[in-house]
């Protein structure tokens, strides 16, 4: 199904939308599943997506470097599997264990948290601090071809600024990656 995303896109300061999603590693989980997280993030991703597949190992790396602190990263795959198999349960449980992610990998396969949270594209990334308040929204950092080359760490700084307990000064910033292949 074709979505507006505009009608139902979350805005800074709403509260994230709940979900039970099975994941790759046989479990099924919800947002009371991160309750004791200080900040989740949830990132809407796939298989098949280059800009995605650019940002794993940041991915990974920055959920090992702020797991202590309190930070779950959670990442949700929404795309359609008719048209892009590589995004389907079996595929993500293969790409899982590839890459050795550190953080759940969910199957929304009826697609109804990317609707509820407005995703767009792969990779998107929403920050809700302790009591599940949007704080920050779209890209990860600004530039997804060459790691060495960037120079606003967005994803970083978001945490860093609400870990310290002040406000996100750049709240929301263009994800950029390839749009979610909703089921027609």
């Amino acid at each position: 199904m074709q979505q507006n995303i505009d009608d139902n896109k979350l805005a800074i300061g709403d509260t994230a939308p709940d979900f039970r999603l099975p994941a790759t590693d046989g479990n099924t989980y919800g947002l009371q599943s991160f309750e004791d997280a200080k900040i989740l993030i949830i990132a809407f991703t796939c298989n098949h997506c280059p800009y995605v597949q650019a940002y794993e190992d940041r991915m990974i790396a920055l959920q090992n470097d702020y797991a202590e602190r309190g930070v779950q990263l959670v990442a949700i795959n929404s795309n359609e599997e008719k048209g892009y198999p590589e995004d389907s349960f079996d595929h993500m449980v293969v790409r899982a264990l590839e890459k050795k992610f550190n953080f759940p990998y969910l199957r929304d396969k009826a697609q109804e948290a990317a609707s509820a949270y407005g995703a767009q594209c792969t990779p998107e990334f929403f920050v809700f601090d302790r009591e599940r308040t949007l704080r920050y929204h779209g890209r990860f950092d600004d530039n997804w071809e060459h790691p060495e080359a960037v120079t606003q760490y967005d994803m970083r700084d978001t945490l860093d600024t609400l870990l310290d307990g002040r406000p996100v000064p750049i709240p929301e910033n263009m994800a950029i990656g390839c749009s979610i292949k909703w089921e027609i």
